[in-house]
């Protein structure tokens, strides 16, 4: 197993290091700056990647977001000494969480989420890092039905409720780029294959309604036009 951690606390990177080699771990990684952790992800694939919340210029959460996007299979795991961090946002999929100080047999369990998961994982799924009040959670992109911009980041409607990203929407859509995903107006960007039915609007707008949700996108008139000939082009 291939492990990174990153902590900018020297003495806990110590730590870490030691409970991850008394539990089997050999082939580690450590770093305690997160610029230069960042920099590695471009360049190696990890297993797991162990990481503290608080650091200075990147924090955990920031550099999760990151991982996610460049290697979905990797298996983040948090570290803190603040417990203001909800629990229950770390209990499915690729993501657990440690409270400090962390003991030995906190690594060997957690261990053993990351073996079940890289047994588990057949597919390449693409995931993003989303939040709601104190709680993240990964979201896999096939349960998004749309995007909407919101200053500086974007609100991702899933099934159940909205969750915020911390990402702009332009960057968003590169990273859906090739996926079935279109954006319909400047604030918007919709999954066409949870749509259950469109109509034209004023000035050849198009009112997108989804299944399983009630609300309805409208499309900019360019958009709209776009759209259209996107979906032609599918049919064919």
């Amino acid at each position: 197993m291939k492990v990174m951690i990153v902590d900018d606390e020297s003495l806990a990177l110590s730590r870490l290091k030691r409970l991850l080699n008394e539990n089997g771990i050999e082939d580690i990684t450590a770093f305690n700056n997160p610029i230069d952790a960042l920099k590695e992800i471009t360049k190696t694939k990890f297993d797991a990647v162990f990481l503290d919340i608080s650091m200075p210029n990147i924090t955990g959460l920031e550099l999760a977001d990151s991982i996610i996007q460049l290697e979905p299979k990797t298996f983040i795991i948090f570290q803190t000494a603040y417990s203001e961090f909800a629990l229950e946002a770390f209990k499915s999929g690729g993501m657990g969480y440690l409270m400090k100080p962390i003991e030995s047999s906190d690594i060997k369990n957690i261990l053993e989420k990351v073996r079940s998961f890289s047994a588990s994982t057949k597919e390449e799924s693409k995931k993003i890092l989303g939040k709601r009040g104190d709680k993240l959670y990964l979201i896999d992109i096939n349960d998004i039905y749309y995007i909407k911009a919101d200053l500086d980041e974007v609100i991702v409607r899933i099934k159940d409720a909205d969750a915020y990203v911390r990402r702009k929407i332009g960057d968003l859509e590169t990273l859906l780029n090739g996926k079935t995903f279109f954006r319909v107006h400047r604030s918007y960007i919709v999954n066409v294959d949870k749509i259950k039915s469109m109509r034209s609007v004023e000035q050849s707008k198009l009112e997108i309604s989804f299944e399983g949700i009630s609300e309805i996108v409208t499309s900019s008139k360019e958009g709209a036009k776009e759209f259209r000939e996107y979906i032609e082009r599918r049919s064919l």
